[in-house]
């Protein structure tokens, strides 16, 4: 295959529409744009409904916005961790996903501090509450950190408009 053979694939390239261009063409006289109105005379925005409550205000459940990047993280209480795990193991997100309270091993998690915690553990996390914090150095135990999944974007480039124009 060389350069000077290719072509684009059948119906690829279609031409452009051309009204008002005489009777023969099928588009001519009004040009496709019917008999009288605010629609032959002028231009409509996109959406308007001829007065009418657009679809956009008729329906609430349109409104608002969805962050993309959100981040859920899966709540494990103190009382749970008493439970399952035994004096001095350690609990990390291996440990957590093999008693199957979390469903992946990269899933995001935060220790919560609801329950009571009667026992050291080692535990480490990606988001851990100030009381369960306390709870756990309390009870002997140890905590640790991690850094928590980001998917914030970086890099994006700001430009300014240019002054004095």
């Amino acid at each position: 295959m060389d350069q000077h053979t290719l072509r684009q694939s059948e119906g690829a390239k279609r031409s452009r529409k051309r009204v008002g261009r005489g009777d023969a063409s099928g588009h001519g006289r009004t040009a496709a744009r019917g008999m009288k109105g605010q629609r032959k005379r002028g231009s409509v925005r996109p959406g308007f409904e001829g007065g009418q409550i657009s679809v956009v205000r008729r329906l609430p459940r349109l409104r608002g916005f969805t962050n993309p990047t959100r981040v859920e993280f899966l709540a494990i209480n103190l009382g749970t961790l008493e439970d399952r795990f035994d004096a001095g193991a350690t609990v990390d997100a291996e440990s957590l996903a093999a008693q199957r309270l979390i469903e992946d091993v990269n899933q995001p998690f935060k220790i919560l501090g609801r329950g009571e915690l009667g026992k050291a553990l080692t535990v480490k996390a990606p988001r851990l509450s100030e009381s369960a914090k306390q709870a756990i150095t309390s009870a002997g135990g140890s905590f640790e950190e991690l850094a928590p999944v980001d998917n914030t974007p970086r890099n994006r480039v700001h430009r300014r408009k240019a002054q004095g124009n």
